[in-house]
Formats: structure tokens, C-alpha cells, sequence
């Protein structure tokens, strides 16, 4: 008897961990998140009056943050950065400064990698030794970079790119500019050290050991995120545009009361890593009003990765996104794959995504763990997007560098990720691939998500695979496939109310497996379908039900 009481224990408390993962939400549409801004001092120390010059060419690292430890010194304020080109290497913000950058100066970050130390970083979620970053903070309060001004990392200086991502000129020149080029002559790579180290799959996450002298030989290969911000309290960051990261751009991790407004972020199209925003475990956030146009995910909420994800055990929460453009990007607004501490309680609104790759993009895998819930979205619009408008997916299946051994096998632990309780509402896309994907995992559905008074237009509409309690009512579906207009796979409790499409599906529901139940199509014409309902694999016409 002591055996099975046992052995039920172990079945059952991941189940537990996870009931007692869903709190109570305290807020909705009409009691947001409130974040607190910084206040500063009045007082201002121009860098010139440091010895800082604006030639491009003379290294001005010890004039920016002299005046950044003076202005400190003295109970803070504004440092102020002129008009003109200002070479330089690391910045180092402190406590109570605002760098602020007047429209027609650009910061640029000199690309002499021996002027960037060897760290103790983060990179995707785990420990890993990186360059310093070009603007760096810890454990910083009443922190801001506001302007109209430039930051450009210089990142082409440190990525490797493939022949195929540009353009014959533009892979002429990246060959003149120095180098490396791979055996079979299609990708560049910075450095030879670079190089080898891809090739051979270095690794550079920090196991047992602090000892950074062991990555020496790998340095060039560790490229840095433009800004990181970690443990800082009170940011802002208005007005700037950051660009051209040798890898992530921006990157506040373990932070609170962050604010993001009017920011500019760019990447080229094929910058390896070239994300433009992840705020990682951070609470109390706002990204407002900003332009986006990056080699990656745009606007990305993580919270650490697989075991020491969870271990640290801080989601990314009470957050607010609104009146974003994002352009080129992996997804507009995504949350993952990185998402071990969870994320809760955030509100996307009045957001443009033109030519991303997808729109709302939720991604996780098997051995990650974390739970999000309590994400809300409306009036999001969206055009030409290349693959899935609105998109969930449990089997995100690239291979990363910082990725160890995981519990894959399908069965609830803590290792198991859960995307549940979300409300979309005015979802508008013009173009995309499929609108609506949904692929959970057969031992944790994707859960609890509604989609209300939305319009998409895609070669086809719904799939859903593992998912259950999803409702979608007052959907407009315009498709152009001959699949059928509704693919479901092994779910249950699916309800479409008031749906209305076009005729081009030859059938308006395909289910597909004997799990497949308790699907409903209500207060919808059945009429502009060739065919209503298809079957297949043991799925039952039981399963579906019309009114």
C-alpha cells in the first residue's frame, strides 16, 4: 500500500505544481498594469567638456564614462552626447543617469574586439560567457538612454552570414572586408577563431566552472547583445534608434518598471541572432510606439531556459505592448521558446505587423517547462505575413547552441510547458499562409484560448492539433486553398460560433483522430461548403455537433 501511495504521489504533483502555477488575475482591459518611470536631475555634463571629440576616429570609451562617473558623483543627471559621430568602446551606465543622445549624433561602437571583456553573461536563457556588451548595466535604479540620436553596434563586424542571405555586391565587398569563408566557400565568418569554433560546435555555456580563461579561444565567437540591462530597476529607453547588433539588441533580463517608448530598432534581414527586443523575467513592463525592423523575433518575451530556467523561477509579467510597427522580423509579438519562469499577465494592442514572418507566435518544446497564461490581444493588424497570422506550437525544434539534455518523453512533469488562457479579440490580417495554428502536445493540450471579431485572409484557415476549450466566435475566414477550411486533430471542446468564410474550401471541417470530440459549429450557414464534414483515423461524426 506504501508503494502505490508513493508511486500516485509522483504522477500527481507535477499535475499540482501546475494548478497551483494559476493565480488569480488581478488585471484586464480596464485595470492595466501601471509601470513607474525614472526621475532624474536636472543638472547636465556635456562629454566635450570631458574630452570626448566627434571625428569618428578617436576612441572616446574613457571621456563618455568619466562623464558618466562625475554626473554620478554628483547625484546624477543628464549626460549629454552631441551631434557628431562618437567612436567608442563599452559604456557603462550607472544609477540615476539619463544618456542622452541629441538628434545627429550616433555612438559608434568601435570594432576592435580587444577593447570588450571576457563575461559572465547570459545567452538564450542560460549562463554563458560573452563579450561585454556595448551598453551594459547591473543592478542599476533611475536608468535611461532617451533622444533622437544613433547607437550602432557595429554588428556586421561580428556575424557570420551565408553567401545566399545577400546580394552579389554585397558579397563582394563582405569578402573584401577580411575574413574567413567557409571550406565550400558559401558562408563569411569574421575571424578564423570564429570559424573554428562554429565548425566545432564550441560551446559556450558556463557549467561548473567561473573560470573564463577556458573561453579565450573562442572569444571572437561570443558575440555580444548591443544593450543589457540585468537586475536594473526604473528604465527608460525613448526615442533612440538602436541598430546593427552583433546579436540580440536589446536585452533586459531579471528588471522592473521598464519602459520602451518611441525607439527605433533595426537589424538587417539576415543578422544571425538578430532579434530586436527580449525583456527576460522581467515585471512591469511597456513597449509603446515603437518601430521595429530586425533579423529575428521582434518583440520577444523569455524567462530562461529548460532546468535553470526554472530554477531561477522568475516569469516575465505585467506587461503592456501597444502601438508597435514591426516590419521584417521572425514573428511580431512571440513569447518562447525560452519561457521555463513562465509569463503572465500581459496586453498587446493597436499593433501593425507588415512582412514578418508570423504574428502572434507562441513557441515552446518538450523539457522547457513554464507556464503562460493571462495573455490578452486586440485590435493587432497585420499584412502580408509569410507563414501563420495567429500561432502556437509546442514542437519548436530548432537546434540551438546552449541546448543540453532535456526529458522529452511525453509524459506531465516539470519539464512540461503550458500555454493556456488567452483572449484575442479584432485580430485583422491580410495575408498569410494559414491563420489560426494551434499544435499543443498530446500530454498538455494548448488550453483556454478565444479568438472574438476577427478577419483573416490566408491560403487556409484553422488547424488544431492537441488542443482543447478553444473558442472562436464572429471569425471571417478568406481562403484560397482546396484544403478544408477547419483542420482538427485530436481535440476537444472546440466551438466556432457565427463563423463566416468564402467558398473556396471544397469542405468546412476535417477531423482527423478518435480523440476528437465535443466540437461545435453554431449559428453558421453550412451552405457555401462543397462539403461539410470529413473524416479520417478513427474520428467520429459523433464528435460534432451543428445549431
Amino acid at each position: 500500500m506504501k508503494n502505490t501511495i508513493i508511486t500516485l504521489a509522483l504522477i500527481v504533483s507535477p499535475l499540482v505544481l501546475l494548478a497551483q502555477g494559476k493565480k488569480s488575475n488581478a488585471y484586464s482591459w480596464d485595470k492595466l498594469p501601471a509601470v513607474t518611470r525614472p526621475v532624474f536631475n536636472k543638472d547636465t555634463f556635456n562629454i566635450v567638456q570631458h574630452g570626448a571629440v566627434a571625428n569618428g576616429l578617436q576612441l572616446n570609451t574613457d571621456a563618455i564614462n568619466n562623464t558618466i562617473a562625475i554626473c554620478s558623483k554628483k547625484g546624477g543627471g543628464t549626460v549629454l552626447i552631441p551631434a557628431g559621430i562618437w567612436l567608442t568602446g563599452p559604456i557603462y551606465l550607472k544609477s540615476n543617469i539619463n544618456l542622452h543622445l541629441q538628434r545627429g549624433s550616433t555612438l559608434l561602437f568601435t570594432t576592435d574586439k580587444s577593447q570588450y571583456k571576457l563575461i559572465a553573461g547570459d545567452y538564450e536563457g542560460k549562463s554563458a560567457a560573452r563579450n561585454e556588451s556595448p551598453i551594459n548595466g547591473t543592478n542599476l535604479e533611475n536608468v535611461a538612454i532617451t533622444g533622437k540620436g544613433i547607437i550602432d553596434g557595429n554588428g556586421d563586424e561580428w556575424r557570420a552570414v551565408n553567401q545566399s542571405q545577400l546580394t552579389a555586391q554585397q558579397w563582394k565587398a563582405k569578402i573584401a572586408s577580411g575574413g574567413v569563408l567557409s571550406d565550400d566557400q558559401k558562408a563569411w565568418f569574421p575571424s578564423e577563431q570564429f570559424k573554428q569554433a562554429h565548425q566545432q560546435g564550441k560551446s559556450m555555456l558556463i557549467k561548473d566552472t567561473k573560470d573564463l580563461t577556458a573561453f579565450a579561444g573562442i572569444k571572437d565567437f561570443l558575440r555580444p547583445n548591443l544593450l543589457v540591462l540585468k537586475s536594473c530597476r526604473k528604465i527608460l529607453l525613448e526615442g533612440v534608434t538602436f541598430q546593427n547588433s552583433p546579436a540580440w539588441c536589446l536585452h533586459p533580463i531579471m528588471c522592473e518598471d521598464l519602459t520602451i517608448s518611441a525607439v527605433t530598432v533595426k537589424n538587417p534581414a539576415y543578422a544571425q541572432n538578430g532579434d530586436g527586443l527580449d525583456i527576460e523575467s522581467c515585471r512591469r513592463f511597456l513597449v509603446e510606439n515603437s518601430v521595429l525592423d530586425v533579423g529575428d523575433d521582434a518583440i520577444c518575451i523569455k524567462s530562461g531556459k529548460d532546468e535553470e530556467g526554472r530554477k531561477r523561477g522568475i516569469p516575465s509579467s505585467e506587461g503592456i505592448i501597444k502601438g508597435n510597427t514591426v516590419y521584417n522580423g521572425h514573428g511580431g509579438v512571440v513569447v518562447g521558446s525560452e519561457m521555463s519562469g513562465g509569463a503572465r499577465d500581459i496586453f498587446i494592442e493597436n499593433c501593425t505587423f507588415i512582412g514578418t514572418d508570423k504574428g502572434l507566435r507562441f513557441k515552446s518544446t518538450r523539457g522547457r517547462g513554464g507556464v503562460v497564461e493571462n495573455i490578452y490581444a486586440r485590435n493587432v493588424y497585420m499584412k502580408d505575413i509569410k507563414q501563420e497570422a495567429i500561432f502556437f506550437d509546442m514542437f519548436y525544434f530548432v537546434k540551438f547552441a546552449t541546448d543540453g539534455q532535456r526529458n522529452e518523453t511525453p509524459k506531465v512533469n516539470e519539464g512540461t510547458p503550458v500555454f493556456r488562457n488567452m483572449v484575442f479579440d479584432n485580430i485583422n490580417c491580410n495575408g498569410a499562409k494559414v491563420g489560426v495554428f494551434i499544435r499543443g502536445l498530446s500530454e498538455m493540450n494548448v488550453q483556454g484560448i478565444t479568438i472574438n471579431n476577427s478577419w483573416l485572409v490566408a491560403d487556409s484557415g484553422v488547424e488544431l492539433t492537441d488542443a482543447a476549450d478553444i473558442k472562436m466566435t464572429n471569425l471571417r475566414l478568406a481562403t484560397e486553398s482546396k484544403q478544408p477550411l477547419l483542420k482538427i486533430t485530436n481535440s476537444r471542446n472546440v466551438t466556432f460560433d457565427n463563423l463566416q468564410y468564402t467558398t473556396a474550401a471544397p469542405a468546412l471541417l476535417l477531423i482527423d483522430g478518435e480523440q476528437s470530440e465535443q466540437i461545435r459549429i453554431l449559428n453558421t450557414s453550412l451552405r457555401p461548403a462543397d462539403k461539410v464534414l470529413e473524416l479520417k483515423n478513427g474520428a467520429s461524426e459523433n464528435a460534432v455537433s451543428y445549431k
